[in-house]
């Protein structure tokens, strides 16, 4: 097995650093977690995060609707896939333009019964899919300034086992979420202050998941040996924290200032969902960098690579 080794050199010396006996997170000092966040920012401009997030966000674009068709096949074989849309419609943080796109090509499915040509379609979809989650982890391993090891065989069959994953954990919770707020309302009873929790739980639901994805996504993409979850748990909650704060500016500047519609015609709605993506793919990539940068700032979780 090759030496321990990080995976994002800086320019530092030992001596400069506080806290590299950190053994978690929470013994980071302020002026630890200061010098992690500058150091991420400058990695951030080192790596030419704002163009990766560019062109994470077009294959994220070529990616979405075959994932869409599988998702709604899927979802599909044990409820109706409407609720999908329902669900796409409720997330208000989001711009109009992206919801409403997203939902026509729900609506648009063709949802038959699962047969021979619907698992072809699956497949396909998934296969599709999985090449955006494939660019996805090739950014990510750039932020943590890796070289990859990893065939393109291997790569493809990591990001069809998260694409996969991802489908099938977004089912189940689809169908929690349109379970559990009926039995809650008849249990509760239908007040307008349940309606308040149940939609701020829906919420706090959305953070958690897109959290625990993120945590996910930096503890494999990267080619080394996997983190403990609480350190790459770190850049999950700060990417998960500026998506959501970001999203909800997007919207709020699209629906009051912006003049796609003019500007764009047709393609408002798509040049919305494209700039909306690479909002989603900085956010994210900025996460990694600052998780790079934590494990950096302490000795005792050191990345190794694998292979």
């Amino acid at each position: 097995m090759a030496a321990e080794k990080p995976i994002h050199q800086s320019d530092r010396h030992d001596t400069a650093v506080p806290d590299k006996d950190a053994e978690q997170p929470s013994q980071i000092s302020l002026r630890g977690w200061r010098q992690v966040v500058q150091r991420g920012w400058a990695g951030a401009q080192a790596d030419q995060v704002p163009l990766l997030g560019a062109g994470v966000a077009f294959f994220a674009f070529l990616a979405l609707f075959p994932a869409l068709i599988a998702l709604v096949t899927m979802y599909g074989l044990f409820a109706d896939p409407g609720v999908i849309a329902d669900q796409v419609n409720s997330l208000s943080a989001l711009p109009a333009e992206v919801r409403q796109l997203v939902v026509d090509q729900i609506n648009n499915q063709n949802r038959a019964a699962l047969g021979w040509s619907a698992v072809i379609s699956v497949a396909i979809a998934l296969f599709s899919a999985s090449g955006g989650v494939n660019q996805l982890m090739i950014a990510v391993n750039v932020a943590y300034d890796g070289e990859s090891r990893r065939s393109a065989i291997q790569r493809r069959l990591i990001a069809l086992g998260l694409t996969l994953g991802s489908i099938v954990f977004i089912v189940v919770m689809l169908g929690l979420v349109a379970a559990v707020p009926p039995l809650l309302r008849q249990v509760f009873g239908d007040s307008p202050a349940i309606r308040v929790a149940l939609s701020a739980a829906r919420w706090v639901l959305v953070v958690v998941l897109v959290a625990a994805a993120l945590a996910v996504l930096y503890r494999v993409a990267p080619d080394r040996s996997s983190p403990k979850l609480r350190w790459v748990s770190v850049g999950a909650a700060i990417a998960t924290l500026l998506w959501l704060l970001a999203s909800i500016g997007f919207s709020v500047y699209v629906s009051t200032f912006g003049n796609y519609a003019k500007t764009y015609g047709v393609f408002a709605a798509v040049i919305v969902l494209l700039l909306w993506l690479w909002i989603t793919s900085y956010a994210v990539l900025l996460g990694a960098e600052i998780n790079a940068e934590a494990e950096q700032q302490t000795g005792t979780t050191k990345g190794r690579r694998t292979g």
